[in-house]
């Protein structure tokens, strides 16, 4: 790389690390820089997921007080991030290229439609709950509040969390609004709190993901771009961490929602 182009991909590590903090798309902002500069796509996805990983302790520790009382969730959910990352990390290994990102602005679309539509699902959760407490049925709580949920919608969270983490393992581009979108319909808590558990279940996913690339890929990435996405995403966690806490939810939601379609346009464009 040249010095300029040294300088850009810094400057796209630092931008990716803020949106990433803020909403999840940060990757559309690294991996088309790096692959201009004549990186090779799957050498970019490597290390950019490397990259990222400071970028997502920042941006996890600047949510620290929206992620107080969600231990057992990520307890939970962690998990399955983590399962899912091994799984598209095998899948970016062994499949073409081109074979996933086939069907990533479909996904992205449904998250877009589930962030959208939440308020009005948990309108409708809330005055279930409502009636519940009406009748008689008081709905049950942990300890710290936060309200339980049926298996169902477990086994349905679990699963969906899975799905992202194939997807982050394999191209990691806007699994945070893939997130916020599975949380958001299936879990009963504030925009806020889903981003906090967001930031923290990516950062799981970029992690693992890491690992492996590094155990069986360490001949394919691009050190340089590591190093520069790594410094400029660690002090993008931290500005996105002081914006994004201060956003309301609709801002937040208007915030997802452009970005998500700026991430459809883009994919459609790779």
């Amino acid at each position: 790389m040249t010095p300029l182009e040294m300088i850009l991909v810094a400057v796209a590590g630092l931008g990716a690390g803020i949106i990433n903090t803020i909403v999840g798309s940060g990757t559309l902002i690294t991996f088309p820089t790096l692959v201009a500069f004549g990186v090779p796509p799957v050498t970019a996805t490597m290390s950019n997921a490397l990259g990222l990983i400071p970028g997502g302790l920042t941006g996890s520790f600047g949510y620290r007080r929206e992620l107080a009382g969600q231990r057992r969730r990520l307890i939970v959910l962690a998990p399955a991030s983590f399962v899912g990352a091994l799984t598209g990390a095998y899948l970016l290994l062994h499949l073409p290229e081109d074979a996933f990102v086939t069907i990533v602005p479909v996904l992205l679309a449904i998250a877009l439609v589930l962030v959208v539509g939440q308020p009005y699902l948990q309108r409708r959760l809330a005055a279930r709950r409502e009636a519940a407490v009406a009748a008689g049925h008081v709905p049950a709580t942990y300890a710290d509040g936060t309200p339980k949920i049926g298996r169902g919608h477990v086994l349905a969270t679990i699963a969906g969390i899975y799905l992202c983490g194939v997807y982050g393992g394999y191209f990691t581009a806007a699994q945070g609004i893939l997130v916020v979108g599975v949380l958001g319909i299936l879990v009963p808590d504030s925009l806020q709190r889903h981003n906090a558990t967001k930031n923290v279940l990516s950062l799981v996913v970029n992690l693992v993901a890491g690992v492996t690339y590094l155990i069986v890929g360490w001949d394919r990435i691009d050190w340089t771009a590591v190093a520069l996405i790594a410094g400029g995403s660690l002090c993008g966690g931290v500005v996105g961490a002081r914006v994004g806490r201060r956003l309301p939810p609709t801002a937040l939601r208007v915030c997802i929602v452009v970005l998500g379609l700026v991430a459809i346009y883009n994919l459609l464009r790779l």
